[in-house]
């Protein structure tokens, strides 16, 4: 077990700086999630952490020993990378058993240590074949035994499964889950673009934007309290939609004009200084239900429609509102393009973003209930 204390790290290529001052704190025995998209600065992190990048400024330390200068060898950690990069001329035995081999480890420990990796990951039956005979999860399970065998004390994951097929990464995904519970002492990071993976496998999150950390927190604490637009857009799928909208009274509650063309008032307090201000009203797909015909909060016209079976995803054109709206609603709803159909959403689950798209509210508290009318 091991925990990490990074403070104020920056990277820079030259004059670029990729990493901006980032504080951060891992518990011992954590699974932690780095998440966002391309050029966040993810995996530069994770590398940094490594030590296969130098960091340019702050300090990192791993219980409590700094790290800065520490060669990537001595530093107690595994990396397993995107590519498998198994030796194809040795089994997997020999090949989780390359690096004990080359640190000069006796035969017996090695022989144990294989062993348990391979139970822990279901390998056992494979430790004679060669990685041609293996499926693309089965050689990202010998890439994650050979970091097991080295005993770290942290595991670092970069996009494990970016080269799986769909159905191989919900497998490898579960199997990684499973690790995770087989060893409830290892401190883990795992990267990904994908926040399915970080939703399912991750105690916490880190969302990453430019080289910034936009939040910390539980899975469920940033779906259900993003701290901004871009956390709130980025964790859920499909993506928050966003309507913008104008204060138009404050006071115990704030009443809302839409773009487009309603209004709504929501049992949150804002001060007077709010009045007139514009502001981001998110509406996540799956919380939008079908209303009666003039008492949704937003009306608009079918333009396509995913039927998924148990789900289907409708796409609204809403007059005032940029780009489709998403609704994911039963699949037995009987919907068709250029219908047109009034949404509502229960107003606790509602979110509001000022102008410069920070929360102005914490939804899923007990509120009282909103009130909408169509103009």
């Amino acid at each position: 077990m091991a925990e990490l204390i990074l403070r104020d790290v920056r990277k820079t290529y030259g004059t670029i700086e990729v990493l901006h001052g980032i504080d951060l704190d891992i518990r011992s025995g954590e699974f932690v999630v780095f998440v966002g998209p391309s050029g966040c600065g993810k995996s530069t992190l994770l590398r940094a952490i490594a030590g296969l990048e130098e960091i340019s400024s702050g300090t990192f330390q791993i219980d409590g020993e700094l790290m800065n200068h520490v060669a990537p060898s001595k530093r107690g950690i595994a990396m397993v990378f995107q590519s498998y990069a198994l030796y194809p001329h040795m089994t997997v035995f020999d090949n989780m058993a390359f690096g004990m081999k080359i640190a000069g480890m006796k035969k017996p420990e090695i022989a144990r240590r294989v062993a348990q990796a391979a139970e822990v990951l279901q390998l056992a039956p494979y430790l004679g074949r060669y990685p041609r005979a293996l499926s693309g999860g089965q050689r990202q399970r010998v890439a994650i035994g050979r970091a097991i065998v080295r005993d770290p004390k942290v595991f670092l994951f970069d996009e494990p499964l970016s080269n799986l097929d769909a159905a191989l990464r919900v497998a490898t995904r579960l199997e990684i889950a499973k690790l995770k519970q087989a060893m409830p002492g290892a401190t883990m990071i795992y990267v990904t673009h994908d926040q399915v993976e970080a939703m399912t496998l991750a105690d916490r999150i880190v969302v990453l934007r430019d080289g910034r950390i936009e939040q910390i927190g539980a899975p469920v604490e940033l779906y259900r309290r993003p701290a901004n637009l871009f956390v709130a857009r980025f964790i859920g799928s499909p993506a928050m939609n966003v309507i913008p909208a104008t204060i138009t009274g404050s006071g115990a509650q704030t009443r809302l004009q839409l773009a487009s063309g309603g209004e709504v008032a929501l049992p949150l307090p804002t001060g007077p200084g709010m009045q007139g201000q514009p502001v981001h009203l998110g509406l996540r797909p799956e919380d939008l239900r079908l209303a009666r015909p003039g008492e949704g909060l937003v009306r608009g016209t079918v333009s396509l429609v995913e039927q998924l079976g148990e789900v289907q995803m409708a796409y609204i054109e809403v007059e005032g509102v940029e780009g489709p709206l998403v609704a994911k609603l039963p699949g037995t709803l009987d919907l068709v393009s250029g219908q047109q159909i009034d949404l509502s959403a229960d107003p606790a689950t509602l979110h509001l973003f000022d102008a410069e798209e920070q929360s102005l509210r914490q939804p899923g508290r007990s509120q009282a209930p909103a009130t909408s009318a169509r103009s």
